[in-house]
């Protein structure tokens, strides 16, 4: 007779005392015509997973798995009858992972995982972990999402996998997938760590592997590189809930450092042109999503510019806006100078730094969109100079305000 266990992330959240988001289970002793007959609905492409004709959760058939060729789609399954629950669990990844529930509410946990919960360790389950470079990003955003610290053994075998090129092996897809999801943790940082630590990150973000080693300005904490301040302004965001491509733009605003020597960086921003090559190489090589790969180009192409506003010339003001299109797009620009909080505040004893740039920013698109265009294009005879009249009256607006608000023309 076939039995059910509720399993993974359901039954490591209960044990947290976490909200359970998604309930998957497990069906040992049954085959895909039984589950099919009481009708459940098969969706599962490698292996036979079913939806509940009712509550529509998924019911997986036990299974083990076997590695016959790399990357993470290189497995052979068993979903034999035959298969225990035991064998189901051991192919999973972590112990915290590899915890079932049965009806009645009793916990299986034969690798520990509960024990591993209180000790807030991660830690692979078996050496068929070293068969899916997957689990090294999971178990990275793992790390982000608990706060857990990676168990040296499983240190130690993700660093070997690295080194045997399985992360090479793994699809872009597959790579933003976990990536974004981790930079939607609570403490995005510590995936970041962990993938430094293994070497991963060497190999799937070589672009902010890069940033390690390089100098921060000499005015702002020298004794942190650019990549810990990357990495303290990106848990800003997650602390400030920012959306997912405010996450990424303020993980990739500073890619630029470490193509331009430092010397320069005091009095010049000359990194953030050299930021667009590898933003644009990270954005194509993982197929980053339109939304968070066009704002991180904003970004890294004018955060500097954000922050001297009170420097700026009217013209020059006016001139960003129609530049990255803050009239069409002006939620998408406002996200843009958003990154400037992260950008300031990630960074040692800044954490509660002023950042009045937002509220400028956002004053001056507000003063330049009440512009009264159609008074202007009624008053032109010469249509072809219309674009020219609202920029000149849109500079006149901002030139005001700078005498209001900086006392200076």
């Amino acid at each position: 007779m076939a039995q059910i266990y509720l399993v993974g992330g359901a039954v490591r959240d209960k044990l947290l005392g976490l909200p359970v988001q998604d309930c998957d289970w497990v069906v040992v002793g049954s085959s895909p015509d039984e589950l099919m007959a009481q009708g459940f609905l098969p969706v599962g492409r490698d292996f036979p997973v079913f939806l509940h004709p009712k509550t529509h959760e998924e019911y997986a058939l036990a299974r083990t798995e076997r590695k016959i060729s790399k990357g993470y789609a290189g497995f052979a399954f068993d979903t034999s009858s035959q298969v225990s629950l035991e064998d189901d669990l051991s192919r999973r990844d972590l112990t915290i992972n590899a915890m079932a529930e049965d009806r009645s509410g009793s916990l299986i946990d034969p690798f520990g995982g509960q024990k591993d919960l209180q000790n807030k360790i991660l830690r692979h389950v078996s050496p068929a972990f070293a068969e899916d470079p997957v689990r090294i990003l999971r178990t990275a955003r793992f790390a982000a999402r608990y706060g857990f610290q990676v168990a040296p053994e499983t240190m130690c075998l993700m660093k070997n996998m690295v080194a045997n090129g399985e992360v090479s092996a793994l699809v872009p897809e597959r790579v933003w997938q976990e990536i974004s999801r981790g930079l939607m943790e609570k403490t995005p940082s510590k995936m970041f760590a962990v993938l430094k630590e293994c070497g991963a990150l060497a190999v799937i973000l070589p672009e902010i592997n890069a940033l390690y080693g390089v100098p921060q300005r000499a005015d702002y904490h020298p004794e942190i590189d650019c990549a810990v301040h990357t990495l303290m302004a990106v848990d800003y965001a997650a602390q400030h809930a920012f959306s997912l491509p405010e996450r990424y733009a303020t993980l990739t605003h500073d890619l630029g450092k470490a193509l331009t020597p430092p010397d320069i960086l005091p009095k010049h921003h000359g990194h953030e042109k050299a930021g667009t090559t590898p933003v644009k190489a990270l954005n194509k090589r993982l197929n980053v999503p339109k939304d968070c790969a066009k704002l991180a180009l904003l970004v890294v192409e004018n955060h500097g510019l954000f922050h001297s506003i009170s420097e700026l010339k009217a013209t020059t003001i006016v001139d960003i806006l129609h530049k990255t299109d803050a009239f069409r797009q002006p939620e998408k620009f406002i996200s843009a100078v958003k990154i400037g909080f992260a950008d300031t505040r990630g960074r040692l004893t800044f954490e509660h730094a002023p950042y009045p740039q937002f509220d400028h920013w956002q004053s001056v698109l507000k003063i330049c969109q009440e512009i009264d265009i159609q008074n202007i294009i009624q008053s032109v005879t010469d249509k072809s100079q219309i674009p020219e009249k609202i920029r000149q009256a849109r500079i006149a607006a901002v030139k005001e305000w700078k005498k209001k608000v900086f006392q200076a023309a």
